[in-house]
């Protein structure tokens, strides 16, 4: 092909033709996910890590546990604190410095997710009410952003958390023994929390974009779901949405979750 064929806005036009028959680029579904390849245990210095590939996009998630106060308000819970780095080495688009936007975005969607759905048991969590509770820090990077970065690296937080191991804490010192892992696991709940993100291009809303797709979208909704119960709700870009699509969505979002969790069952247990 030319390069003339071959650009942005061609290749734009042509995404959107097919989308109105239905069909994908690379001849999946509206709601169907590219391959899922989850590998645990990647990081030797973490509690818990996960490394993501969903199609060509891949990040790594690190779990790391700390002894600290609990919040005023919730005295006797452990803390979970989420935070994201867009890369630069995952796309031209992301410079190094200060978390922009789109990475302190994708922190708190998850965060979210992760915490509404109830997944982490924050009360098993603390060692002595409303004065020492522990603290679990998400840790989520970018190595390659070919689309939907978000939905992969809910998966990849599941993954590692897991797989995760509390460290060991001697109380007489109060002194976590970093690299020394106890046999505990985080307590967790049986229902698995996954973000799906919907993205509507023209009237048509697809599942897991390519980053091309990506671009074209005018809005998105992200679900944090169980199977069972919607956990989170987020709508990103500026168009809006009626009701009807948000009907349209959450259809389109409790079918994508038994196809999603079929395809992870076996990495997660």
């Amino acid at each position: 092909m030319t390069e003339k064929m071959t650009s942005p806005k061609i290749v734009g036009e042509r995404i959107k033709e097919y989308l109105k028959e239905g069909k994908r680029f690379d001849g999946r579904k509206p709601e169907e996910f590219r391959e899922i390849k989850i590998e645990t245990g990647v990081s030797q210095n973490a509690e818990g890590s996960a490394r993501v590939k969903v199609g060509k996009t891949e990040i790594l998630v690190g779990i790391k546990m700390n002894v600290g106060e609990p919040y005023p308000d919730s005295p006797e819970s452990g803390n979970i604190i989420v935070t994201a780095e867009l890369l630069p080495l995952s796309s031209p688009r992301y410079e190094p410095g200060p978390p922009k936007f789109p990475a302190i975005e994708l922190g708190r969607v998850l965060d979210r997710a992760i915490r509404e759905s109830k997944f982490i048991d924050l009360k098993k969590l603390c060692i002595k009410k409303g004065e020492k509770v522990w603290t679990i820090f998400i840790d989520v990077y970018s190595i390659n952003d070919d689309g939907n970065l978000l939905d992969a690296a809910n998966i990849g937080i599941v993954a590692a958390l897991k797989t995760a191991r509390i460290p060991k804490y001697d109380e007489k010192e109060d002194k976590v023994l970093f690299g020394e892992l106890t046999n505990k696991k985080i307590p967790l709940s049986k229902e698995i929390p996954l973000s799906i993100t919907a993205h509507k291009i023209g009237d048509n809303f697809i599942i897991d974009p390519t980053k091309e797709e990506e671009d074209l979208s005018e809005t998105r909704i992200t679900v944090g779901s169980t199977g069972e119960h919607i956990c989170s709700l987020q709508k990103g870009e500026i168009a809006p949405i009626e009701i009807k699509e948000l009907y349209e969505v959450l259809d389109l979002v409790e079918k994508t979750y038994k196809n999603i969790f079929k395809k992870i069952e076996k990495f997660l247990k």
